[in-house]
C-alpha cells in the first residue's frame, strides 16, 4: 500500500457518517474529563502525595503501557466477534467508573491503581474504536476521519484543564474539586457511545477465528510491519506530557496556571490534525510523517535550550504541532496497510509497540531529570526523534511517492 494518499474517487467526495462524528464527540468528552486530572496530577503526586519525578515517569510510563498491552486483546477479540462497539462502550464505561478514585486517592498507591484501571478502560476501547473508524470511513476519506476524530479528541484535551484553571481559580486551588467535576464529562462519554454509535455490517466471512494466531498475523504486510517499527522508535522519543507539566513548574509557573502547558499544546494539536489528515488525502504521507518528526526534534530542542517562558511556550506549541502532524497519520497508515478483517489486531500489535517504546521513554525521561535534570531529558527526546527521522528517510520504499 502506497504511503501517498488515496486519489480522490466517488467515495472520497463523499461525507463523513454520522458515526465518526459521535465517536469524535465520545473521545472529546472522555478527553475534558482525564485531561482535567492529568493537567494537575504530576504536581498532586509530587507536591501533595511525596512521590519523586523518577515516580511520575514509571507511574505514566506503566499506565501507557498497560492500555497497549490490553489494545492487542480487545482489537483481535472485535475481529473475532466482529462487534467493535461492544469493546468500546465496555472499556469507557471502565473508564468512568474509575474518575472517582482520584479524588479519593489518599496515597500514591490509590492513584497507581487508578491509572492502572483507567488504562486497562482506554486499552479496552482504543483499538476497536480505531478499526470502526476505519470500518465507517469512505476509502478516500481514511485521513480526514482519524484527523477529525483527533482533532476532536484534542479538543477535549485542552477544554479540560481550561476547565481546570478556572475551577482551580474560582476554589481557591482545590485540586480535588476538579477531579470531583471531572467525572461528569466522563459518564456523558459512556452515554453518548451507547446511544449514538453503531456497528458498520461486517460479512460472517470477514471474521476471524484466530486472529493473534502466527498464520493470522502473517496476512499483516510488510508495508504495515515498517509503519509500526518506525512509530516503535518515534514513540521513544515522544515520553509523556507529564514532563511539559513538570518542567513548567520548575520554571516557576504558579500552580493555577500550569494547566495553561496542556491547553497550549493541545489548541495546536487539534488545529492542526483535521487539516494535516484531509492534506494526508491529497499529498505523499512518508513526506507528511518526515516534517512531523522533524517538528519534535525542534520542540525537545526549544525546551532544552531557550531559556525561560519563551523557551516553555516555543517548545509546547511545536510539541502540540508535531502531534497533530503525527497521530492521525500514522493511524491512517494503519488502517491503508491492514487487511479489512484484521484491523483491530493491526491496531492492537501498533498500539502495544507505542505503549512499550512510551513506557522506556517515560522512565529513562524521570531517570535522566532526576540524575541532570530537565535538560539533559529533552536532549535525549530530540537524539531519539532524530533517529525515527533517519529511519524514515532511509528506507522510504518506491511506492511512497507524491499522490
Amino acid at each position: 500500500m502506497s504511503l501517498s494518499g488515496t486519489p480522490p474517487d466517488a467515495a472520497s467526495r463523499s461525507r463523513l457518517p454520522a458515526g465518526i462524528w459521535a465517536l469524535g464527540l465520545v473521545s472529546m468528552l472522555m478527553d475534558i474529563s482525564s485531561e482535567m486530572i492529568h493537567a494537575l496530577l504530576p504536581v498532586y503526586l509530587v507536591g501533595a502525595l511525596g512521590a519523586s519525578t523518577l515516580a511520575v515517569g514509571f507511574i505514566e510510563g506503566i499506565a501507557e503501557a498497560t492500555a497497549s498491552i490490553t489494545k492487542v486483546f480487545s482489537g483481535a477479540l472485535s475481529d473475532w466477534l466482529g462487534r467493535r462497539k461492544l469493546l468500546a462502550t465496555v472499556g469507557y464505561g471502565l473508564a468512568a467508573c474509575t474518575k472517582p478514585v482520584f479524588p479519593l486517592a489518599e496515597t500514591a498507591a490509590w492513584v497507581v491503581a487508578a491509572r492502572f484501571i483507567d488504562r486497562v478502560g482506554k486499552g479496552i476501547r482504543g483499538a476497536p474504536r480505531d478499526a470502526l473508524i476505519a470500518d465507517l470511513a469512505p476509502p478516500g476519506l481514511r485521513g480526514a476521519a482519524f484527523g477529525l476524530r483527533q482533532s476532536l479528541d484534542t479538543t477535549g484535551a485542552f477544554l479540560g484543564p481550561l476547565l481546570a484553571i478556572a475551577l482551580m481559580a474560582w476554589s481557591g486551588g482545590d485540586i480535588r474539586l476538579v477531579f470531583w467535576v471531572a467525572v461528569v464529562p466522563a459518564f456523558g462519554a459512556f452515554a453518548l457511545i451507547g446511544l449514538a454509535v453503531h456497528d458498520a455490517p461486517r460479512p460472517a466471512a470477514a471474521r476471524v477465528r484466530s486472529p493473534l494466531s502466527r498464520a493470522e498475523l502473517a496476512r499483516l504486510p510488510a508495508a504495515y510491519w515498517w509503519v509500526v517499527g518506525i512509530s516503535a522508535v518515534f514513540t521513544v522519543a515522544r515520553f509523556s506530557e507529564a514532563f511539559l507539566v513538570l518542567r513548567a513548574q520548575e520554571l516557576g509557573v504558579a500552580l493555577v496556571w500550569i494547566p495553561m502547558v496542556l491547553v497550549v499544546m493541545n489548541v495546536v494539536y487539534s488545529l492542526s490534525s483535521y487539516p494535516v489528515g484531509v492534506l494526508a488525502d491529497r499529498l505523499h504521507r512518508g513526506s507528511l510523517l518526515g516534517l512531523g518528526f522533524a517538528v519534535l526534534v525542534a520542540a525537545d530542542l526549544a525546551l532544552a535550550l531557550v531559556d525561560g517562558l519563551a523557551g516553555l511556550a516555543i517548545g509546547v506549541a511545536l510539541w502540540g504541532l508535531h502531534m497533530g502532524m503525527t497521530q492521525g497519520l500514522l493511524a491512517a497508515l494503519v488502517a491503508d496497510t491492514a487487511p479489512a478483517a484484521l484491523r483491530g489486531t493491526a491496531f492492537g500489535v501498533f498500539n502495544l509497540a507505542g505503549g512499550l517504546g512510551l513506557l522506556l521513554a517515560s522512565v529513562v525521561a524521570g531517570a535522566l531529570w532526576d540524575a541532570f535534570g530537565a535538560r539533559a531529558t529533552f536532549l535525549c527526546g530530540a537524539a531519539f526523534a532524530a533517529v525515527a527521522l533517519a529511519g524514515l528517510v532511509w528506507r522510504r520504499p518506491d511506492s511512497a511517492r507524491g499522490g
